[in-house]
């Protein structure tokens, strides 16, 4: 025998096992629960010093300032990424020659879906109006100090500066506080003008061009690293909403509460899906690609706040193409709030209605929808749903006094209509490319790369 021949292949090397806690939507799942056992410790610890209000213990002040610091981060990239991918995305049109079909095309799917889900919101109220306001007493009733407005929205669309930012200052005993915000539809505006005109000033605007699209791969990047911190901001979230919200708000307004979950599960687990369904699209492949961005929407309950991630999510998961994503998504992240704009002021006009003692007519129900289909984007810019409460009340006539019945539950109930948001902010673009023969299936059908987000 050779001496060859006496030597043994060698064994090849097994698989190496990946570790399952490397998910990103493992890591989402265990920051929830890390966070909601520590918010139970926190709560079970108690006051350091009691008062009114208390001031809270070590563990809870620190949940405050990590969740605070995380959604502060996610806020931080948002007017960067508006403004760099509007002008990169505007700049492509030259190379789409469907750009006005698509936005015709979005516009109608918004008006589609929000439609369905006011229904959804009416039926459910509807049906569950018998038992929705057990337990309430006038008691619960609040100041609101503002109330929607129709001119919110044209206010909104005409920048004050060039930042789109806003400054309010107020009066105490302590002297003068200012504090500063970003109108991001005014920011949007801004982006769009400055698009065009570079659009139209044609070879000599391609360096402004150049530098906007190479501004967005640099923001894109630090994108990257605040999403990986993601699990701990979650974690830090929802311990914080445990220490300050609690469960005991639910008591009189369970019903309430119960009926707004229901509602949001029907749009999310049955008007979405048949959507999807219509559009020739996986429901499956669909809601692991968004899974995501909808925690995030839930803990963080902010759609302006993850909407950078809603961007990543439509590009780099659902396969929407960035000239038509980049647009879309911030105008939906402004206007497209199928939890906050369409299924909770339908139920909730029902609840104050039913509070008060007046019979809904056709022509208001009539009217909550039309409020829903076309009044969302009077809240853009101001205070979201609780303003677009405001707005549909004084349309159908009812006192704006009951809205102040519901804040006690606000914190709550805002985090469902949140998530559902993000979610239609990420369904109508996945829906409109893919009936313009523009998405990407590959990137649609394939496991999503970490666990949800491509970069």
């Amino acid at each position: 025998m050779s001496a060859t021949s006496q030597v043994e292949a060698p064994e090849s090397a097994p698989e190496k096992k990946k570790n399952p806690l490397s998910k990103f939507s493992v890591q989402i799942v265990l920051g929830l629960i890390v966070g909601a056992a520590l918010g139970g410790v926190a709560v079970w610890m108690g006051p350091a010093v009691p008062g009114d209000p208390p001031e809270p213990n070590w563990l809870a002040a620190t949940l405050d300032q990590i969740g605070s610091s995380y959604v502060g981060l996610l806020r931080l990239l948002v007017v960067p990424l508006v403004v760099t991918a509007v002008i990169s995305s505007i700049s492509r049109l030259r190379e789409v020659t469907n750009a006005a079909r698509l936005a015709l095309q979005t516009l109608l799917w918004f008006a589609i879906t929000a439609f369905a889900s006011v229904l959804v919101g009416i039926v459910v109220g509807v049906v569950s109006r018998p038992w929705l306001t057990g337990g309430v007493t006038a008691d619960a009733e609040r100041d609101l100090g503002f109330v929607g407005s129709w001119t919110a929205f044209l206010t909104g669309l005409i920048p004050d500066n060039i930042y789109g930012l806003g400054v309010q200052v107020s009066e105490s005993d302590a002297g003068f506080a200012g504090s500063a915000s970003v109108n991001v539809l005014q920011i949007l505006v801004i982006s769009i003008a400055f698009g065009i005109a570079a659009l139209k000033v044609g070879e000599k605007a391609d360096g402004f061009i150049d530098f906007a699209e190479s501004a967005l791969s640099v923001v894109q990047k630090v994108l990257w690293w605040v999403i990986r911190l993601a699990p701990i901001g979650t974690a830090a979230l929802i311990g914080n909403a445990i220490v300050s919200y609690g469960w005991a708000s639910l008591a009189s307004l369970g019903t309430f509460t119960a009926a707004l979950y229901g509602g949001l599960l029907i749009v999310w687990l049955v008007v979405y899906p048949a959507i999807l369904k219509l559009n020739g699209l996986s429901v499956g492949a669909f809601y692991r690609n968004v899974w995501p961005v909808i925690t995030l929407g839930f803990v963080t309950r902010s759609s302006m706040g993850v909407m950078p991630v809603t961007q990543q999510v439509a590009e780099r998961n659902l396969g929407v193409p960035r000239s038509y994503s980049s647009f879309v998504v911030p105008l939906g992240a402004t206007t497209k709030m199928d939890g906050c704009a369409a299924v909770y002021p339908a139920l909730a006009a029902i609840f104050v209605a039913q509070f008060y003692g007046i019979d809904l007519s056709i022509t208001q129900y009539l009217l909550i929808i039309v409020v829903s289909v076309l009044g969302s984007a009077a809240t853009a810019g101001t205070t979201g749903a609780v303003v677009m409460l405001t707005l549909t009340l004084s349309t159908l006539g009812l006192p704006l006094a009951g809205v102040g019945l519901l804040l006690a539950v606000e914190p709550i109930v805002d985090m469902g209509r949140t998530a559902l948001n993000v979610t239609g902010q990420a369904l109508v673009p996945t829906v409109v490319a893919k009936r313009e023969g523009i998405l990407d299936r590959d990137t649609y059908d394939s496991a999503p790369s970490f666990e949800g987000v491509r970069i």
